[in-house]
C-alpha cells in the first residue's frame, strides 16, 4: 500500500482513483471495486462483528485505496502501512452533503424492481451483505441514530461531523505524511506530495454522483457496468 485515502466519500473520491492510478499508484482500491466483483465484499464482511482482518488479504492487488469502505479505516491502515502516504480529500461541507443525499437516494435508498437482471442482482445483493458495515460506518461518522437505508442525519449534524473529521485527521498525522487536497486543485499539489512529474493531461474531473446514477440505471436496464476510470 502506498496512498490511503482518508475523505468521506463524495470528495472527488472517483476522480482520485483516476488521478492515483493515472500516476502509476493503482490499482486503487475504491466502492466501485466492489460493486464491479461482488465477491470482494466477503473480505470485508469480519469488520461487521468488530473482528481483525488481514489488510494485506483485503487489498489483494490494490496498492492505494479511497472512498468508503476503505477510507474509513483511515487510521489503521496508516497504522498497518507506516510507509505509505495519506490523502485527505475535502470540499466545501454544504455541498458534500447535497452530493451525499444524491448518493444514498441512487444507492442504498433507492427503490428496485422485483424483475432484476442477474448482473443488478448479484450488486445489490452484495450491497446488501455489505449493508451492516455501511450502517456502522455511516452512523460512526455521521452521527443520528440512523443509517443509510434511514437517511441521512440533519445537514447541521451531517456537516459538523465532517468537519470534525478533518479535523481528527489533521491532528493524527504529521505534516509530511498528510496532504490535505480539493481536487479541484489539480496535479501540482499531489504530485509534489507524492514525488511524481505532473502528468501533460489534465486532472480527472468525474462526477461521482451521475457516474452512480448512470451505473444503476444501466444496471437495472440489464447492461453492463463501463467503468468511469478507464
Amino acid at each position: 500500500m502506498t496512498v490511503i485515502g482518508a475523505g468521506f466519500p463524495r470528495t472527488g473520491t472517483s476522480s482520485m482513483k483516476a488521478a492515483l492510478e493515472r500516476l502509476g499508484f493503482g490499482p486503487c482500491h475504491h466502492m466501485f471495486d466492489i460493486l464491479t466483483n461482488p465477491a470482494r465484499v466477503d473480505r470485508w464482511l469480519p469488520l461487521t462483528t468488530g473482528a481483525q482482518v488481514d489488510w494485506e488479504h483485503v487489498f489483494e492487488g490494490f496498492r492505494s485505496t479511497q472512498d468508503w469502505p476503505a477510507s474509513f479505516f483511515w487510521r489503521e491502515h496508516a497504522q498497518a502501512y507506516p510507509e505509505a502516504k495519506v490523502v485527505l480529500t475535502v470540499r466545501d461541507p454544504h455541498a458534500w452533503y447535497v452530493s451525499m443525499r444524491t448518493l444514498v437516494a441512487n444507492g442504498p435508498g433507492r427503490q428496485l424492481p422485483e424483475d432484476l437482471p442477474d448482473a443488478a442482482a448479484a450488486v445489490f445483493a452484495g450491497m446488501r451483505r455489505l449493508g451492516p458495515l455501511l450502517e456502522h460506518i455511516s452512523r460512526s461518522a455521521l452521527g443520528g441514530t440512523g443509517g443509510f437505508r434511514e437517511g441521512l442525519p440533519d445537514e447541521e449534524v451531517a456537516v459538523a461531523a465532517f468537519e470534525r473529521h478533518v479535523t481528527t485527521v489533521k491532528e493524527s498525522l504529521p505534516a509530511d505524511r498528510l496532504l490535505v487536497f480539493d481536487v479541484r486543485e489539480g496535479w501540482e499539489p499531489l504530485c509534489r506530495f507524492l514525488g511524481v512529474d505532473v502528468p501533460a493531461e489534465p486532472f480527472p474531473h468525474l462526477n461521482d454522483a451521475k457516474s452512480m446514477a448512470r451505473t444503476m440505471e444501466k444496471l437495472i436496464s440489464g447492461g453492463n457496468i463501463d467503468s468511469p476510470f478507464a
